[in-house]
């Protein structure tokens, strides 16, 4: 994850314990089994459910042009484009979650009329679960068309011969990818929202307040995935580079220094 995301990772895992048991001494006085492993099932199923989402992917078929140099020939070999369901992350949960509290913010400076709106816009209720909804899914489209554009995946998979089988390279590959990634984005939106809305739901109908949320569980678990995947990435890179060798590339038996 980037180092914001990690910050806010770390804040939220250092206070977990606290929390925990917190809630454990909450629940001492009045012991309800049911209400208990109830919770218990929604953090559970919470982070499965996240787990999968972010590692989904929809893998579009992509062929390598085959061009011949020399007495070889290069190319013609199949891979995958992989699209994010996610793409955004944690970002929309993030910018809705501190939009909602910003009248709460201007209300403790005592601004006018901000006072008004924060008793109108309570945590938990429908009007603030709504609105965190629609905000959720505003910024998942905003934030992936501003980190992902279609334009210039055509024109690196057209630089690379590469094309998408039944699709012409440039303009009409990316008409394609931007439609796949929409409809992809639209499920992203919505399962980011339901897993930041519904468990706090099901917690104010079980009479329990869930601090961990689904906002939570969406930032644990997809700053943890990401990271993972990154240092799995530079682990990979460096054992390429050991094949190599350090400090250059073997050609024919020599070690030719690369350049700086």
């Amino acid at each position: 994850g980037n180092g914001i995301s990690l910050i806010i990772m770390a804040s939220i895992v250092s206070g977990a314990p606290s929390t925990i048991i917190r809630y454990f001494q909450q629940m001492e006085g009045d012991p309800r089994p049911l209400t208990l492993a109830a919770v218990a099932g929604i953090f559970v199923a919470s982070i499965a459910i996240v787990a999968f989402f972010e590692n989904g992917r929809r893998l579009i078929p992509i062929v390598y042009s085959r061009r011949q140099v020399g007495r070889r020939v290069y190319g013609g070999q199949q891979a995958h484009l992989p699209l994010k369901v996610n793409t955004a992350g944690v970002i929309p949960p993030i910018f809705a979650s501190s939009l909602l509290m910003f009248p709460a913010t201007l209300a403790n400076l005592n601004v006018p009329g901000m006072d008004v709106i924060q008793s109108i816009i309570n945590r938990g209720d429908w009007v603030f679960n709504t609105g965190f909804a629609l905000l959720i899914i505003f910024f998942t489209f905003f934030y992936t068309g501003v980190i992902f554009n279609p334009v210039d995946v055509a024109e690196n998979l057209k630089k690379q011969q590469a094309n998408i089988p039944g699709i012409r390279p440039g303009k009409q590959t990316a008409e394609f990818i931007e439609h796949v990634m929409s409809r992809i984005t639209a499920c992203g939106a919505a399962y980011v929202a339901a897993i930041c809305v519904i468990p706090g739901m099901l917690g104010s109908s079980l009479g329990v307040q869930i601090t961990f949320g689904g906002t939570t569980i969406i930032i644990v678990v997809g700053v943890a995935l990401d990271t993972i995947q990154q240092i799995e990435g530079h682990l990979i890179k460096r054992s390429y580079e050991g094949l190599t060798g350090a400090g250059g590339v073997r050609v024919r038996g020599r070690r030719v220094p690369q350049a700086t």
